[in-house]
Order: structure tokens, then C-alpha cells, then sequence
């Protein structure tokens, strides 16, 4: 187990009827991830999943519309000497309609041809989007 310090987020994700993963980048930053982010003080996971995706895409959801997969961890894409632990959600959408918003600065979906010229977090790559494109 690394003694790296451990950041908290919940992440969704979210497949468009085409097989494609939703992925944003933050300002400032190149690495694309799945959306998602800190719970605040208190906060369950499946409703920092649910308050995120409102801020960040202006997606707007049920609890009935997320499925809980677990959590994993990895290191952190855009915290040097990191780890990030995820709680990680299935987003249950028809193809959403999604805008940049909060800290967002860009979305893009992407599919396993994609994975050679995106850069993407570890996290993602290591976890999340194998469940998404290959499910148990």
C-alpha cells in the first residue's frame, strides 16, 4: 500500500449508444478523465455523483439513474505524488445531452481506438473503462 496522499472523488461512467465513454478535462490541465468529483463534508457518494454532474455537465439525475460499482484506486492524473480513490458510478442515460460547465473546459467521447492518442488518467485506463466497454 502507498503512503501517497489519497484523494477522494466519485466518477461516472456514462456511454452513449454508440459504446463511447464520456470524458472531460479541467482547466488547466491536459489529462481526460470521467466526470465526477469531491464529495463535500458529509456528503454520500451517490449524491456527489448526482451534484457534479449537474455543476460540471448540466446533467441532471435521479438516484435511480446511477448504479454503484465500487471503488478503486490509482494515481492521481493532475496531482503529482498522489492517489485517487474513486467511488465509481454507472450513469444510466439515452444518449445525454451534455454541456461544459464548472471547471470543465473540454468533453469528447471516446472509444478503444481512442486510448493511443487521448491522454487519459490511470485511473480510467486501469479501471473504469474496461468496466464500461467490457462489463462482467
Amino acid at each position: 500500500m502507498s503512503s501517497s496522499p489519497v484523494v477522494h472523488v466519485a466518477a461516472a461512467i456514462i456511454l452513449d449508444a454508440k459504446g463511447r465513454a464520456l470524458m472531460v478535462r479541467k482547466h488547466g490541465t491536459r489529462t481526460f478523465m470521467q466526470p465526477g468529483g469531491k464529495p463535500e463534508p458529509g456528503e454520500r457518494a451517490v449524491d456527489t455523483i448526482r451534484r457534479e454532474l449537474a455543476e460540471e455537465l448540466e446533467l441532471d439525475l435521479a438516484e435511480e439513474d446511477v448504479e454503484y460499482l465500487g471503488a478503486f484506486e490509482s494515481a492521481a492524473a493532475n496531482e503529482p505524488g498522489h492517489r485517487v480513490r474513486a467511488d465509481a458510478f454507472r450513469v444510466r442515460v439515452i444518449d445525454p445531452a451534455v454541456t461544459c460547465a464548472a471547471e470543465i473546459a473540454e468533453l469528447r467521447w471516446i472509444g478503444p481506438a481512442d486510448l493511443d492518442t487521448v491522454p487519459i488518467a490511470p485511473l480510467s485506463t486501469e479501471f473504469l473503462l474496461p468496466m464500461a466497454w467490457n462489463p462482467a
